[in-house]
């Protein structure tokens, strides 16, 4: 790959831009993590926020950078990179973000700045740019992530429900309210260690362009893991409040064991994922999960068009991304 000549400012600048786009993850994506636990009254916003972000940081020391890797050297071949291609990318996914968390629609921070990625690279380089091993891989994701979060989430509370058949209402609450503590820092965990990498290759992508990094180093240089952790960290740590009713009660109303199921599930969908390097979607993970929860007990007890809203933002959230990031290449082009 040829080193190109960057301005030392520019890499600079794109940094805060890729950091800005990891806090608002966290941001947009606090409500995936805490809804649950917030909406069935075991934590008080503040306490649960405060918690996710402790779990999303402390992820760095629990998981491999593999998804790191799948982003900033499996999606878009090296050579068509350029800090073009990245400005055009983190503007087409920031700007996905803001506009469905203004209007309150939890969509995928991850596939947002996967559509930002593809969107800018083609407009640079055509569709050759793209690697499609590593697209496959993420796209069918879009759908398995979701099923499998549903299946995990069904199986859960019916393994759940069988369990404690003969338990009291009032019993089987009690120990869910404590048990949903485990559960929801299980579900930070794997937020933090699956979304925070997708940053950390977006900025790796900059460096091996710029020649500050290389393609065969095993991983990025720490300052990138530890900021990436931390902005994540504090994005969640603000919170996403607009979400938090829809993936809390729109969906389905939660009660402390559904909100255990939920959340188990999604961890374990997500844990699975990214031990594997896959960067996935933790709304559609936890979405299905909440919606498996929901129609395991009846399936009028989910609010299907609510959850329909939801899929249609996932179908658009790539293509939406990718053309505002191909628009932001081009004014990339004349202003870096």
């Amino acid at each position: 790959m040829q080193t190109l000549q960057i301005s030392i400012y520019v890499i600079a600048g794109l940094v805060v831009l890729a950091l800005l786009f990891d806090f608002m993850n966290g941001f947009h994506d606090a409500a995936n993590a805490i809804a649950t636990v917030v909406s069935t009254g075991v934590l008080k916003p503040q306490t649960a926020v405060a918690m996710a972000a402790f779990f999303n940081v402390i992820a760095i020391v629990f998981f491999k950078l593999k998804v790191a890797a799948m982003i900033g050297k499996g999606t878009i071949e090296p050579w068509a990179i350029d800090h073009y291609v990245i400005f055009g990318a983190l503007v087409g996914a920031v700007f996905w973000n803001l506009v469905t968390w203004y209007f309150g629609i939890p969509s995928s921070s991850s596939h947002a700045l996967i559509g930002g990625l593809v969107g800018a690279a083609v407009a640079k380089s055509g569709t050759a740019a793209l690697i499609s091993s590593g697209l496959i891989w993420t796209i069918s994701f879009i759908v398995l992530s979701p099923l499998l979060g549903f299946l995990l989430g069904s199986l859960m509370m019916l393994l759940v429900s069988w369990v404690f058949v003969r338990s009291t209402p009032m019993k089987v609450d009690k120990w869910f309210r404590r048990l949903q503590l485990v559960s929801a820092s299980m579900y930070s965990l794997g937020h933090g260690g699956n979304d925070a990498q997708k940053t950390m290759g977006i900025i790796w992508m900059l460096l091996i362009a710029g020649g500050y990094s290389s393609t065969h180093d095993a991983m990025p240089p720490m300052w990138v893991i530890l900021s990436c952790y931390a902005a994540i960290g504090m994005g969640t740590l603000f919170g996403g409040w607009r979400i938090v009713k829809t993936m809390g009660q729109k969906i389905t109303k939660l009660k402390p064991v559904g909100g255990f199921c939920a959340e188990t599930g999604g961890a374990i969908t997500l844990f699975i994922a990214t031990a594997m390097g896959i960067p996935v979607s933790t709304t559609h993970t936890i979405t299905g999960a909440i919606v498996g929860v929901g129609s395991s007990q009846k399936m009028s007890a989910v609010r299907w068009g609510v959850a329909g809203n939801i899929v249609w933002a996932w179908v658009l959230t790539i293509p939406a991304s990718a053309f505002v990031a191909a628009i932001a290449w081009w004014i990339g082009k004349q202003i870096l």
